[in-house]
């Protein structure tokens, strides 16, 4: 089963089968996709993790496939239906639609028009026209099957019939593939207001008299109008082109020109208006949400990884402030390591010299590097008082606050901080994203983060494995500091489990810092195996061997150690001494198990050991005096930090407390198809202000040069 599943896979991904089979089996062992793209790199040829996710992803759909072929030959089986035929039919379908389709006039259903005519006695009947011979007479035909007690005329009976003629056609699997493939290319939404709704609708409004082609709809009008739909305001259909549908059911099933045919032809009318047309709609409808789904999740997942992978400040003291104006600002001092010193609340606006004091006697007092504040309701005010201070040696960050809220609140924020209230929480937060947004950020639930369009209305169980993996992905590239990470954050790494990554914090509490990595397999649980699949993306920076610090996996320390002895000098020297790593062959350590792909990674990291993949962090100012929407004027240029990245365009915040639309045409004076090609989640840019609906608190931006806009 696992080798035609492979060949599967080989073929639709086209990657050679070894390989594909090489990452099934690391699969099955319990490889973790960052473990088995890092450093399984000889039995899989160098496979990106992009690859390792879609082999596994292709094999689980494969197997579900499998399941639900043996479920239903089983049922088959029970039914003594399953001839030879049928069953080579089923074996050889390769999806679960053309499965579906062959099963579906024997699948248990419940009473239907053409049930109800079967128990009549009129199948007989139903056949006799179906043949549609020249001899058959519907009228006389029929007039033999009525009676008094089921069958009261003729026409009764001929009714009945193509209750089961209609049934026979909308179950053929030949005609459905034809229809769908109709409804697939030609197929329209048609949108409409349900009346009486016109307020409760005005976000929807481009969609009260709206039509598409299913096959050009993109993800977020999809997802719009459905949730239109959900919310009861909008009716939404999906529509065949009908007169090609009919003219396709004509030729599969009108066999004569004679009066047997004109019952058939009745009845096919009738198939398709009353089963066909409803069951083609529900497809598509599933067909155009998963696809729609898809696309989202994978903007959702590409703007999380960016934004985890967001410039950290590094570790520096920090004077976090959450601005509030009734309730002032809430502060927190943090030390280079993320701990909490201090918290106090200051007033700028009411009590400004006493808010200046203290800032200044806090920065100096805790050696402050840098000062966070939050970007909601008075994020400007606070930054500008702040700005003013001219606090030597202080860098001023705007942070985004998204989700810092739902973080002060969890379960995970008690734990940390059981003593202090939500306010202290939710500053502890925003300055530790300015410090490492991805240390911070996985402890809240990505949608929470701001980053995601529609993402409560896609399919929530491919959401969040979509977002793991991301998460996943980025954690383990970056590497994770063994003794000062949360439990939230080393819950990610590579083979860890939550409950090993609760108990690798207690043992640290209990015994104190990690001094080597092998300390990992005295710790309640964790064993041989989540050691291998975890050790080389955990860090241990100042611990008794240097290449604990690094990304080099602990089953390779005996060759660095070879490599070192061969070069007659110490590991530490062969990380500190470029010279001496350029006199390393490569080739004299190529061995059945290791190759030079692994070999050229080991080099690389000794060079920089437990590099931090992400870019330089770069202090960010908005434009001073621009603090709301009523300061924008169109033509004015901008910078701004890229907030969301959608497929209709970007949306990039420029200080006023409400983002601006980079639609997907004011992004480059090219045409742009995907706007990640130009622009990033946490980017920054230097926009132009084109209008500003204050009504709608609408602000449209561009990135496109005047010359081109007029052109």
């Amino acid at each position: 089963m696992q080798d035609r599943f492979v060949a599967v896979v080989s073929t639709e991904l086209n990657i050679p089968a070894p390989r594909v089979s090489a990452t099934a089996a690391l699969l099955d062992d319990g490889g973790t996709i960052p473990f088995i793209a890092r450093y399984r790199k000889e039995q899989t040829g160098s496979l990106d993790e992009v690859a390792v996710t879609a082999i596994r992803d292709r094999l689980a759909q494969l197997a579900d496939l499998e399941k639900r072929r043996d479920t239903i030959l089983k049922s088959l089986e029970d039914q003594g239906v399953l001839t030879d035929e049928l069953h080579s039919r089923i074996q050889q379908a390769g999806s679960l639609t053309v499965i579906e389709d062959i099963y579906l006039p024997f699948r248990p259903k419940r009473r239907t028009r053409a049930t109800m005519a079967r128990e009549r006695g009129l199948e007989p009947l139903a056949e006799q026209l179906f043949a549609q011979r020249n001899d058959c007479d519907p009228d006389a035909a029929a007039a033999a099957f009525v009676d008094d007690e089921e069958v009261a005329t003729a026409e009764e009976a001929l009714a009945g019939a193509r209750d089961i003629i209609a049934e026979w056609i909308s179950e053929n699997a030949q005609a459905r593939a034809e229809l769908r493939r109709l409804y697939q290319r030609k197929g329209i939404f048609r949108s409409t207001l349900v009346r009486g709704k016109e307020a409760e609708a005005q976000k929807y409004r481009d969609y009260f008299e709206w039509e598409e082609p299913v096959a050009r709809a993109p993800s977020h009008r999809i997802l719009a109008m459905r949730r239109g739909e959900s919310e009861k305001v909008l009716s939404l259909r999906i529509l065949g082109p009908e007169g090609e549908c009919l003219s396709v059911l004509e030729r599969r099933f009108l066999k004569s020109h004679n009066a047997a045919a004109v019952q058939v032809r009745l009845a096919m009318v009738d198939s398709f208006k009353r089963l066909l047309s409803l069951a083609m709609e529900t497809e598509m409808r599933m067909e155009t949400r998963k696809r729609a789904d898809t696309e989202a999740i994978r903007v959702f997942a590409e703007n999380l990884r960016q934004l985890l992978l967001a410039s950290p400040l590094g570790e520096k003291p920090v004077l976090a402030l959450d601005p509030g104006l009734r309730t002032g600002c809430k502060l927190v001092c943090l030390d280079a390591q993320g701990g909490l010193v201090h918290d106090d609340v200051i007033f700028p606006d009411r009590k400004e010299q006493a808010a200046a004091d203290t800032l200044r006697t806090l920065c100096q007092h805790h050696h402050i590097a840098a000062i966070a504040i939050g970007n909601g309701t008075g994020g400007r005010e606070a930054e500008r008082f702040v700005r003013g201070l001219n606090l030597p040696d202080v860098q001023v960050v705007m942070v985004n606050e998204a989700g810092a809220s739902v973080y002060s609140a969890s379960e995970v924020a008690r734990d940390e901080f059981p003593e202090h209230d939500l306010t202290v929480r939710g500053s502890v937060s925003i300055g530790r994203r300015l410090a490492d947004p991805l240390a911070e950020l996985v402890k809240i639930d990505p949608k929470s983060i701001g980053v995601g369009q529609y993402q409560h209305d896609v399919d929530q169980t491919a959401l969040k494995n979509s977002l793991d993996d991301v998460v996943a992905s980025c954690v383990n590239s970056v590497g994770v500091e063994l003794n000062s990470a949360s439990g939230r954050l080393l819950s990610y790494v590579s083979g860890l489990s939550e409950q090993l990554a609760h108990n690798i914090v207690a043992f640290r509490r209990e015994h104190g810092a990690f001094r080597k990595r092998r300390q990992l397999l005295d710790v309640p649980r964790l064993g041989p195996k989540a050691f291998e699949q975890a050790a080389g993306f955990l860090r241990i920076r100042g611990g008794e061997y240097p290449l604990d610090a690094s990304a080099v996996h602990p089953e390779r320390y005996a060759l660095v150690d070879r490599m070192a002895g061969d070069l007659g000098c110490t590991v530490l020297e062969l990380i500190e001494q470029a010279h001496r790593r350029e006199g390393i062959d490569l080739d004299r350590y190529v061995d059945d198990d290791i190759g030079l792909p692994t070999l050229r990674d080991i080099i690389a990291e000794l060079a920089r050991p437990g590099r931090d993949p992400r870019e330089q962090f770069e202090a960010f100012e908005f434009m001073e005096g621009i603090e709301k929407i009523q300061d924008l004027e169109p033509g004015m240029r901008l910078p701004g930090i890229v907030t969301n990245v959608t497929a209709f365009g970007a949306f990039v915040d420029v200080g006023v407390h409400q983002d601006g639309l980079l639609h997907i045409s004011q992004l480059a004076d090219r045409y742009v198809k995907d706007p990640n090609e130009i622009v990033k989640v946490a980017q920054k840019v230097q926009v132009r202000v084109l209008s500003v609906d204050l009504d709608r608190r609408r602000i449209a931006l561009s990135m496109r040069t005047e010359k081109s806009v007029d052109g």
